[in-house]
């Protein structure tokens, strides 16, 4: 009896799980908009970019409605506890203190980390031996500020912190700061254009060696009690990577290997 008992609450639990799952038929999906080639409010004054583009072929994959939103890179995760929307696609890494927080999908790209400084400097490495007595810029809430602050600023490195990266990039133009350190390809990309007459990648660090800060590589960001949602978009991830949509995207903003 009591075998029947266990077996008939189990089905009645695993109905009305069922029953109350939710369906996601329509998605909100937040990202930055001021980090570019990731994420960047356009001419048009629409949300364009590499992440933005993957959030929408995330949900034309699932047959959800997506709608993209633009938040503070320091409110997203806050935000996104709060439900001001489901998910964040904003170049975040997926690193063991924010699993404390949220849960990833299963990553979407990676995105190696580097040093930029002007063009005439005379420092010629990256550890925090070469940048001892040096002022690095970074922009808040990062990984990269993370790791300057545990590791470099214990060294004698002074680590100034800005609410965007492009407040950290036009202090390094004008000299307040001796170098920038954020993802290589976000860097690349200010050099093609604003950056171009002023500065170079001073040096790469070893996202492996600094693992504990930079992570699994890029993913979607959701709450921890949304556990269909992490699926549907970790599958969904794997499918643009089968059929081609991917690549195709990718192709629009980068001339190398993303993922």
């Amino acid at each position: 009896m009591m075998r029947l008992t266990i077996a008939v609450a189990a089905m009645l639990l695993a109905l009305t799980g069922a029953a109350s799952a939710k369906e996601w038929k329509e998605i909100r999906i937040a990202t930055e908009g001021a980090y570019p080639p990731f994420n960047f409010v356009g001419s048009n004054g629409e949300l364009q970019g590499f992440d933005v583009d993957i959030a929408k072929a995330l949900c034309d994959k699932i047959g959800a409605k997506c709608t993209v939103v633009a938040q503070d890179w320091d409110g997203l995760i806050p935000a996104l506890l709060a439900s001001k929307y489901d998910a964040i696609a904003a170049s975040m890494s997926i690193t063991e203190e924010r699993k404390q927080q949220v849960d990833f999908t299963e990553r979407y790209a990676s995105a190696p980390v580097s040093f930029v400084a002007p063009k005439d400097t005379k420092l010629t490495g990256v550890t925090p031996a070469d940048l001892k007595g040096k002022i690095v810029g970074a922009q808040s809430s990062t990984t990269h500020a993370t790791m300057l602050e545990d590791v470099y600023g214990p060294e004698g490195v002074t680590v100034k912190l800005y609410p965007t990266l492009d407040e950290a990039n036009a202090d390094l133009k004008s000299g307040r700061v001796d170098t920038v350190f954020a993802d290589k390809i976000v860097l690349l990309d200010w050099l093609k254009k604003d950056g171009a007459d002023c500065c170079k990648i001073l040096g790469d660090v070893d996202d492996k060696q600094y693992a504990r800060y930079f992570g699994e590589g890029i993913g979607l960001a959701v709450r921890k009690g949304d556990q269909d949602l992490k699926e549907l978009l970790s599958k969904a991830i794997a499918d643009i990577r089968a059929d081609g949509t991917y690549d195709t995207i990718a192709k629009k903003y980068f001339d190398f290997e993303i993922y």
